[in-house]
């Protein structure tokens, strides 16, 4: 019986090279796939990134600009009028972009025409203000003048961040809107507590304690409502550019340049602040002017001939 060797199943040196060769380009795609997925992988995240802070940025945007609203009530002039007795003028809401309506004058220099454009955060505008405020209101209780109160908002950038300027003149036109009779006591109230200029000013919660100390009984929930939800911020926003773009109805005043902006009977008062004597002088100098104006001199009547 004869016995063959054992066989050599090794592979060849070829096939090992051959074998290495595959390999290596088994590896080579192995990575080149790992590297297109990671590709695709990072551009999907960065696409998903990217809108995610897309969808960030416009959910602020939209989240701090309030869609245009129609203005208070009785405040279709910018302003709100008030007259004899301290009633207030009721108008209806100024649709938004809407011009303004004008309140009449007073031709006949019988009663004079106040208007004041001003800003709660302005200290001129609380000196005047302090210094005027209950002669004015004895003037227009007694029917000898109206008075017509502009809230505008020039120093929103001048309150640490909290844009007391803009807020404070949306919660007057609350107050307008929905008490108009307390809308003068009010305003005394936000000039008494007037915080400085550059201050954060006073937060809602104080504003909404002034409403109240202002007489306001019914409503009051509405009005609270109203200043959270800075419901009237786009009328604010346009009366302050209409008012700073101009033309300002019934004067040769162009515009708004500073608060306080005080007209009478059309005329800008450019006197002292703090003094009510050369104020209240102003103001029976520009009636005696109106009047003199509206009333024609008398012609002179012919002497009987003889």
């Amino acid at each position: 019986m004869s016995f063959d060797g054992p066989s050599d199943d090794r592979p060849t040196k070829n096939q090992r090279r051959e074998a290495a060769r595959l390999k290596a380009r088994q590896l080579r795609e192995d990575q080149k796939k790992k590297e297109r997925r990671n590709r695709m992988l990072l551009q999907g995240g960065i696409v998903v990134g990217t809108l995610a802070i897309v969808a960030i940025v416009v959910l602020a945007i939209t989240s701090s600009i309030h869609p245009a609203g129609p203005g208070p009530k009785n405040m279709a002039s910018d302003g709100i009028l008030i007259g004899d007795g301290m009633e207030p003028v009721t108008t209806a809401a100024l649709q938004p972009k809407a011009t303004p309506i004008a309140s009449k004058p007073d031709d006949t220099g019988t009663v004079a025409s106040i208007r004041v454009y001003l800003d709660y955060l302005c200290p001129y505008c609380g000196q005047f203000e302090k210094t005027n405020s209950e002669q004015i209101k004895q003037w227009v209780k007694s029917g000898a003048a109206t008075v017509e109160i502009h809230p505008i908002s020039l120093l929103t950038s001048k309150s640490a961040g909290t844009q007391y300027s803009l807020r404070a003149a949306n919660a007057a036109a609350c107050v307008a809107n929905y008490a108009p009779q307390n809308f003068y006591a009010f305003n005394q109230e936000m000039f008494k507590e007037q915080p400085a200029e550059g201050s954060a000013g006073l937060d809602d919660a104080k504003i909404k304690k002034i409403v109240k100390s202002s007489g306001v009984t019914t409503d009051a929930a509405k009005i609270n409502s109203c200043i959270d939800d800075m419901t009237f911020k786009s009328w604010v926003l346009d009366a302050t550019d209409r008012a700073l773009t101009g033309p300002l109805p019934n004067t040769s005043v162009h515009s708004v340049t500073g608060t306080p902006t005080v007209l009478v009977n059309g005329k800008q008062y450019l006197g002292s602040l703090d003094d009510p004597k050369e104020f209240a002088s102003f103001v029976l100098q520009a009636a005696g002017a109106t009047y003199s104006t509206a009333t024609p001199t008398p012609s002179p009547t012919p002497a009987a001939k003889s």
